[in-house]
């Protein structure tokens, strides 16, 4: 298959809005592609490379060769192209990695360049994700979806399920099941604004757990092997002996657990998320500080599997395996009243916020369905616009990437807190481009300095320490709301508010409060 063939269909699902649309055109690509290309073809489709490292970083897509009028790329050659440059390393493994990314882009289309771009930067947006795509797979291998979804579960990958779903059909997608040893794709949360909204979702009666802030774990033991892997199934076993340590001390032999991990100070207090990420991200050494682990879910227990158990049975077999001190704190609640309080409560004890569960629900496939609803606090701050990025991928050509200031009410200027292009509708792009150009004291080639005085209200889910910013303090996960024209930027928020968002936390990261624990 040419991957210009990707590069329409990817355009198309792009510029398509309903679902189904999408759908139909996703799997009539998955329908031509030949059976050798399936793994990357799917992964194309999906906004990915197979590969999860190149090497190639944004610095590397901004000065590309000029495309080719014809295309002439197949996907099975993108593919041995990113496969060659994941395996570049050593002397002069810079100046081969340009050489054969250049080999790689002149060979490529216009259309086959903006894909390419979204693939290597790992910015590609065009309503595709992993959901999504296993619509498309049952629908192009005329299977049930919700076989394609439990195959999907059960492997972690999603071009694993693509060769088996439209090579051998149900068949071989019943093959699929839970091993110990291999991880699972984690079932997820959708968002709710509040927690009458949550629980209108999950149902009554309902369980309410601790959200924490670290890092998502699940946790794989058979005797004394055990596996520890992330949210996006990368294995940190070797990172992180004390979860080891504290999963080999539990009496069951079998085990397959999900939950959060983080780190805490000397006197049993919550780490900043950074630190936490930090630590998960590199070896812990002798005396330095240790990841907790605390479990919200049990997935098998000595040859038994729970997936399909509602969740008040997977949880009952949970509290038997694992002892109270590793487990996330939760309530069960009958009214929207005590799911409130307990929301109440998780925020006062310094956690993100709750996550609602149907009690009935199965662990279900990583998709955000209504059986886990996720509720955290909105913080809103007006902030100034300092400089904008230009874009690149399908933003190529519009300002994008927002630098973001709060107001120094010392020294009258402006204090950085981050970036982001979240929330950024085509319509506000468009506006922005037109607005900071208007604005530009600096040109540069990939950053645009503006006068400071737009306003724009960001949502964001807390603050963390930054050394990377002169304030100290960056914004989480930070989003677009609106630009306020009807503010001046001596009416924007000072960093003094934005550091006394910045408080402490309590010393127990899995309570709720202590008559609610299960």
């Amino acid at each position: 298959m040419l991957f210009v063939d990707v590069a329409a269909t990817s355009a198309a699902v792009s510029a398509t809005s309903g679902r189904k649309a999408k759908i139909e055109l996703l799997a009539g690509a998955l329908r031509r592609l030949a059976p050798a290309e399936l793994a990357a073809g799917s992964a194309f489709l999906a906004g990915e490379l197979r590969q999860r490292q190149t090497g190639v970083g944004y610095a590397a897509l901004r000065d590309l060769p000029p495309p080719a009028e014809s295309p002439s790329l197949t996907v099975a050659a993108v593919d041995d192209a990113a496969a060659a440059l994941a395996a570049t390393s050593g002397p002069g493994s810079q100046a081969r990695r340009r050489e054969l990314l250049g080999g790689l882009f002149g060979a490529a289309t216009a259309d086959e360049q903006r894909l390419l771009v979204g693939l290597f930067g790992g910015e590609l947006r065009q309503g595709a994700q992993a959901g999504l795509l296993a619509d498309a797979i049952a629908t192009a291998a005329q299977v049930p979806l919700a076989t394609v979804r439990r195959a999907l579960l059960l492997s972690g990958d999603l071009k694993e399920v693509a060769v088996a779903a439209l090579d051998g059909g149900a068949a071989a997608l019943a093959e699929f099941a839970l091993r110990v040893g291999r991880p699972l794709t984690p079932m997820l949360a959708q968002s709710a604004p509040d927690v009458a909204a949550a629980v209108a979702a999950t149902g009554l009666p309902a369980a309410v757990d601790a959200k924490l802030d670290g890092i998502r774990v699940q946790v794989h033991r058979s005797g004394d092997d055990v596996g520890v892997f992330t949210r996006s199934l990368d294995d940190i076993t070797a990172r992180v002996p004390e979860l080891v340590a504290a999963v080999r001390s539990l009496p069951a032999r079998e085990l397959v657990l999900d939950g959060e991990a983080m780190m805490l100070d000397a006197d049993g207090r919550p780490s900043p998320f950074q630190e936490t990420a930090s630590r998960a991200a590199s070896r812990a050494e002798e005396k330095s500080a240790q990841l907790t682990p605390y479990f919200f879910d049990l997935l098998h227990l000595d040859g038994t599997d729970y997936l399909d158990e509602p969740g008040r049975v997977r949880w009952a077999a949970l509290a038997q395996a694992v002892p109270e001190p590793m487990l996330v704190g939760r309530g069960f609640v009958d009214t929207p009243q005590e799911a409130a309080a307990l929301f109440d409560a998780a925020i006062a004890a310094g956690q993100e916020g709750v996550v609602v569960k149907a009690l009935d629900a199965p662990y279900d496939v990583g998709r955000r369905g209504s059986a886990w609803v996720k509720v955290k606090p909105r913080h809103t701050l007006d902030l100034v616009v300092l400089a904008v990025e230009w874009g690149h991928g399908r933003r190529k050509g519009w300002l994008s990437n927002l630098h973001l200031g709060a107001r120094d009410p010392r020294t009258g200027g402006f204090v950085m807190l981050g970036k982001t292009f979240k929330g950024l509708t085509d319509e506000l792009l468009r506006w922005q481009t037109e607005r900071f150009q208007e604005l530009a004291v600096d040109r540069g080639d990939w950053v645009v300095t503006v006068r400071p005085v737009q306003v724009v209200e960001i949502a964001f889910d807390g603050v963390q320490t930054s050394p990377r910013y002169p304030g100290g303090v960056a914004l989480r996960f930070a989003r677009v709301l609106r630009y306020r024209d009807d503010k001046t930027a001596a009416e924007a928020d000072t960093i003094d508010a934005v550091r006394a968002l910045h408080v402490g936390r309590v010393a127990d990261p899995g309570q709720i409060a202590a008559s609610d624990r299960t």
